[in-house]
């Protein structure tokens, strides 16, 4: 037991500072990307991930987890070694995924879409698409938001490819497998899952669909047979739309949304000054348009990049990636250093848990501050809001899921045109006549994030057993500091201690089900 834990301790004083230097790199590189911060990246991200590629280390923890002993140490490493397989592979190889991980990345960041002649943001795009009744303009918007695509499409495919070749070495089929194995996912059961979420989904996506389109084709004065992808309000079809839902963004018109993110937190009792004192939080040229949130030290350095404007979607991403920074300061602070980390699922299942109360009436009510006549008129509307972006973000997961499945299994195959036939099949979107472009490499996650997207989907179902078990034992989140109590004790404080299956069961009170899922979208 002393030798799996001298183990396990001796790697975490190995990685932690090599991990610390690499998130400082990557953050840096998002706020600003530039030609050195991109080299800095690549030297980090090297250094770390040549820790990770000790063949000597590898197989003393294979020795060491192999016997019985002390579980939180046999924990440790079961969960460095899970890390550390992937990175078993030649150092030429190593090198040249991560010099070409950051070069994409830093292309990501620095791209920006040209719609009239000037160069325009990817929070300009959406508000074309969600208020522009101009089909011209729409159009040239969304054909814009794709030439990311075309400028990185042949380094994601490379990338694709090297990722594979990787993952053979280490005797997994392709790199979607090998991910999964090391993240505690099992292929069939999130393949079985996914089929039953489809299921779930098909018929009441397809009849919200219908009546969109039918508002759509009103409004475009057009038929429905000749929408295509510029008649929706975001560049993917992922958001719900105006003529889909309620549109609350003029309750947000002069509001500090980032304030309303603190008030929110800091009124069950969680701290988040220190994560939003060092964050970076509007947009600027030359920095990431997205917003994530990182742990950079796993001792108290979390951070949000965002691109704060005054709507109800960046109200909704702050408090999502806040959610996510709550989880990472809450670690019981006993825990070594592998084990203060999170689950993506639960992660996930928090950021949206806390993301969803911009769209609940009690959070308008009590921290927007609208006035409660008001809430109740909206209510309803709400809540068949709040199905329809599950319904509409089900599917889209599906066509995200589906697309990286062909991708590595064929970087080489007609990706352009898999893309289109899973829009059309889940999302019901007709692609533009004659489409012949990389559009799936314009999705930042396809090459940065790569076979992550279906735990945010599975976060979605974890989330709505969480907001159940929160509601019947402290009456809800919003003002109830018992409710973040709950969370604190039952999902953060674990970390990786136990596995993400179980934390769900002890956090939620019902083992991970499709269930919650089904009873949301049919309305009980």
């Amino acid at each position: 037991m002393d030798d799996a834990r001298s183990l396990a301790d001796a790697v975490d004083g190995r990685l932690q500072p090599l991990d610390h230097a690499r998130g400082l790199a990557w953050w840096d590189l998002n706020v600003e990307a530039t030609d050195e911060r991109a080299r800095r990246r690549v030297e980090t991200d090297l250094a770390f991930t040549a820790e990770l590629a000790d063949r000597e280390l590898f197989r003393a923890i294979e020795r060491t987890r192999a016997r019985n002993g002390d579980p939180q140490a046999r924990r440790r490493l079961d969960l460095i070694h899970d890390r550390m397989l992937r990175y078993q592979i030649p150092d030429p190889l190593r090198v040249r995924i991560a010099e070409l991980e950051a070069s994409v990345e830093a292309r990501y960041a620095r791209h920006r879409a040209v719609v009239r002649g000037s160069e325009v943001g990817d929070n300009e795009i959406r508000r074309i698409l969600r208020e522009s009744d101009d089909l011209g303009e729409r159009c040239e918007a969304w054909e814009s938001s794709k030439t990311v695509g075309a400028a990185v499409a042949d380094d994601v495919r490379q990338l694709a490819r090297l990722r594979n070749e990787a993952a053979r070495t280490v005797g997994h089929r392709d790199w979607y497998a090998l991910s999964l194995a090391t993240n505690e996912m099992d292929e069939q059961e999130l393949a079985a899952t996914l089929a039953a979420t489809d299921r779930v989904t098909a018929e009441p996506f397809a009849q919200w669909k219908g009546e969109l389109d039918d508002r759509l084709a009103e409004r475009f004065r057009c038929a429905v047979g000749d929408l295509r992808p510029w008649h929706y309000a975001d560049p993917f079809f992922q958001e719900v739309p105006p003529d889909g839902g309620v549109d609350v963004d003029h309750l947000f018109a002069g509001e500090d949304v980032v304030a309303l993110a603190r008030r929110t937190f800091e009124r069950v009792g969680l701290e988040v000054d220190g994560i939003l004192d060092r964050s970076d939080l509007y947009p600027r040229p030359g920095k990431c348009q997205h917003a994530f949130c990182i742990d950079l030290d796993r001792q108290g350095d979390v951070r949000v990049l965002a691109n704060v404007v005054p709507n109800q979607s960046w109200a909704e991403t702050m408090l999502h990636e806040l959610g996510h920074g709550v989880y990472d300061l809450g670690f019981d602070e006993s825990l070594p250093w592998a084990l203060r980390d999170t689950h993506l699922v639960t992660t996930e299942a928090t950021a949206l848990l806390f993301g969803s109360l911009a769209g609940r009436r009690d959070w308008l009510e009590r921290v927007l501050g609208i006035e409660p006549g008001e809430a109740e008129r909206l209510e309803a509307r709400l809540r068949a809001t709040r199905v329809a972006e599950l319904l509409l973000f089900t599917r889209w997961v599906l066509v995200m899921n589906g697309f990286e499945r062909a991708l590595y299994a064929d970087p080489d195959g007609d990706l352009d045109t898999i893309w289109w036939e899973l829009v059309r099949r889940h999302q019901h979107v007709t692609p533009p006549e004659d489409r012949r472009a990389p559009d799936w490499a314009a999705k930042i996650h396809v090459a940065t994030a790569p076979v992550y997207y279906h735990t945010y989907l599975y976060g979605s179902i974890v989330a709505l057993q969480l907001h159940d078990a929160l509601v019947q034992e402290a009456g809800g989140l919003v003002d109830r500091p018992e409710a973040a109590g709950i969370l604190v004790e039952r999902l953060f404080a674990p970390g990786l201690s136990v596995r993400w299956d179980r934390l769900v069961a002890q956090a939620s009170g019902t083992p991970f089900s499709v269930a919650s899922l089904e009873r949301e979208v049919a309305g009980a």
